[in-house]
């Protein structure tokens, strides 16, 4: 059963070993666990509902608080402190285009809040219900999740904008064929939700980000259905699923979604390679995009994840002994680890990997090989649970994630952390921080930067630490000149900072189409506009 106030599956565990605690401690300072609410004690914090009765809608306190909230910080702050604040008033749970059509249609004649809803792994709070006199109804997608459609000859697949991405993949697989997007939440996220934050996959060099996947579908707004066929390449005036892509339940809820699919590859491995530093390494798969190879993911941590991870992977002895012939290959307390993916047919999936290998030797790369590759596949969507297993022991796990140019993509990596650090200093509080390139492109990469730091253990103080930590870190891509989301969407975290990048010429426009499809503005207010 998905856990009430945490990550994922409540059957699971993914614990922290000595070593590791050891390693935060040493780093940190020893965490002192937190109590956590009781959910019927967050269950009795929910109001009675607000909203006029309706056959689809579900008003039990248990059902509004499962739908409240997302997985950002301040929504775990608020669930395991039990601050629960604003909760939707109810919950929908749709089963086809025409009950969405009839909720937006309940909601525009009572004037309540829409808030649309998928897997409810929202990282930029998405999904809070603004406080206020006006009704909120949570409108959850997961029963739209359908194959509706697949199309061989065109590639072509339509499903239920609810489906989660496990799901999605089993519909597929069964019949020769992926998606291929996997977001580290891609166990519990969906496939509406995807389109609507642009999201991007683990292995988005091969397959694309979700914006190069969408091919059309379907929007129900509060002014009509929003209709957008499908064509291998169009120049008739704006591209409609521009309008989707990003819109974060703004202009309307998605209920049907065409994509591109693949068939399935024959042959998949990822390898992994260390570089004496950052330096070397950041230059090397620079050149290795820009070759353009048949890659599948290219992921490159810097000094301190690189150590961070190998702390946390244990078998002791093993990574004693990799330590040792690193080090005598050059590889030493700076180094920095690339894991290369590659996807495909056997023999062109293999060829690439060789150049990109060829690639990395004249920068210092050592190819180690694939074991532990294989042991990031295998834990690719589990290592997120670290987040429970951190928060039981005192600890709070965060990220930011932005893009850049290469030119400034060092620059950007170096002022986030030390962003971070000023910002939690000022609380007398020290952080781990470490960051990755988790997507490349040959114009620039994607700079993911993790945040661990010892929780206050009370709501006031821990959401303090979190508000300073997130603005300076905010603050620093902004001057740093990078966008202030590559794949986490915008909702209300990251919507202060947003004209920095669209303008307020951009940001004007914005409104009015939001405005166009939502005349009463009741989709999703608050979120990706400030």
């Amino acid at each position: 059963m998905r856990r009430w106030n945490g990550w994922g599956d409540d059957t699971i565990e993914f614990a922290l070993n000595e070593d590791a605690l050891a390693f935060l401690a040493q780093r940190i300072g020893h965490g002192s666990p937190v109590a956590d609410a009781a959910y019927e004690q967050a269950c009795a914090q929910i109001a009675p509902s607000r909203l006029a009765p309706h056959p689809l809608i579900d008003t039990a306190p248990e059902v509004r608080l499962r739908n409240a909230l997302g997985q950002s910080l301040p929504d775990w702050l608020r669930l395991r402190h039990g601050v629960i604040e604003t909760a939707p008033d109810g919950v929908a749970y749709p089963e086809s285009p025409e009950q969405v059509r009839a909720l937006l249609e309940y909601a525009r004649q009572h004037g309540v809040v829409v808030i649309p809803q998928g897997g409810g792994t929202s990282v930029a709070g998405h999904l809070t219900a603004p406080a206020g006199d006006q009704p909120v109804l949570a409108v959850n997608l997961t029963r739209l999740r359908q194959l509706h459609y697949l199309d061989t000859e065109s590639q072509l697949a339509t499903f239920g904008a609810g489906v989660f991405g496990p799901d999605l993949e089993a519909q597929l697989r069964a019949r020769g064929y992926t998606l291929g997007h996997f977001p580290q939440s891609f166990e519990y996220s969906t496939l509406g939700g995807w389109v609507v934050t642009r999201s991007s996959g683990q292995q988005s060099l091969r397959y694309g980000r979700i914006e190069q996947m969408f091919k059309g579908g379907k929007v129900e707004t509060p002014a009509g259905t929003l209709d957008i066929p499908t064509f291998p390449a169009s120049a008739a005036g704006t591209d409609l699923r521009e309008m989707v892509l990003g819109s974060e339940g703004r202009m309307g809820i998605l209920t049907e979604a065409t994509v591109r699919v693949t068939p399935v590859p024959e042959y998949e491995a990822f390898h992994a390679v260390f570089f004496p530093d950052w330096q070397a390494a950041e230059t090397a798969v620079r050149h290795v995009v820009q070759a353009g190879l048949s890659l599948s993911m290219l992921r490159l941590s810097n000094p301190l994840e690189t150590t961070t991870m190998l702390a946390l992977a244990g078998h002791k002895k093993l990574i004693s002994a990799l330590e040792r012939y690193l080090g005598w290959r050059g590889c030493k307390d700076g180094k920095c680890m690339l894991m290369i993916g590659v996807s495909g047919r056997q023999g062109a999936a293999k060829a690439a990997l060789k150049d990109a290998l060829e690639l990395t030797r004249p920068h210092g790369g050592v190819h180690i090989g694939r074991a532990m590759g294989d042991k990031w596949k295998q834990n690719r969507f589990r290592n997120v649970y670290l987040r429970n297993a951190a928060w039981a022991h005192g600890y709070a796990i965060d990220t930011v994630e932005t893009a850049v140019d290469w030119p400034r993509v060092g620059t950007m990596m170096r002022a986030v952390e030390a962003a971070a650090t000023a910002a939690l200093a000022e609380h007398g509080e020290q952080v781990h921080t470490y960051t990755h390139l988790s997507h490349l492109y040959a114009q620039g990469a994607s700079v993911y930067t993790t945040f661990v730091y010892r929780l206050a253990g009370d709501y006031e103080s821990d959401l303090a630490r979190w508000r300073s930590l997130k603005q300076a870190a905010s603050m620093a891509i902004v001057e740093n000149g990078g966008t202030i989301s590559h794949q986490h969407g915008v909702g209300s975290d990251h919507a202060p900072y947003l004209v920095a990048e669209k303008g307020e010429l951009g940001l004007a426009a914005m409104r009015a189409m939001f405005a166009y499809f939502d005349p009463q503005q009741i989709m999703n207010p608050g979120k990706l506009l400030p």
